[in-house]
């Protein structure tokens, strides 16, 4: 003898649903590229890097230029020339200079 209580309802899963399959890969491609970019996006990410390649570049401290902080470029540009003359001074301000634009290039990123 059958229940009067049976209920015939068919349940659908979200895999028998296509739209779903269609955007579940694009979710995940977003959810995976947040989390490889700590949420700050693809220039965020990249900015760094390239500020400090292009501090990499002796003589003209183009990472600062690249950051906005032409002050600051210009600035060490003259304090080069007479840590110049000790090449060892000179060396350890190049370094920095590098170490200070990634540093700042963070920072601009971090609070965009």
């Amino acid at each position: 003898m059958e229940s009067p209580h049976r209920d015939d309802t068919t349940f659908q899963t979200p895999d028998d649903d296509k739209g779903f399959l269609q955007w579940r890969p694009v979710r995940l491609f977003r959810e995976i590229w947040r989390e490889i970019t700590f949420g700050v996006g693809a220039w965020g990410t990249l900015r760094p890097l390239i500020t400090a390649l292009l501090a990499s570049i002796p003589f003209l401290f183009l990472g600062q230029h690249f950051n906005r902080q032409h002050r600051k470029g210009f600035d060490w540009m003259l304090l080069q020339i007479p840590l110049a003359l000790t090449i060892v001074l000179w060396i350890g301000l190049w370094l920095y200079s590098i170490f200070d634009a990634w540093r700042a290039a963070t920072q601009l990123s971090a609070s965009d």
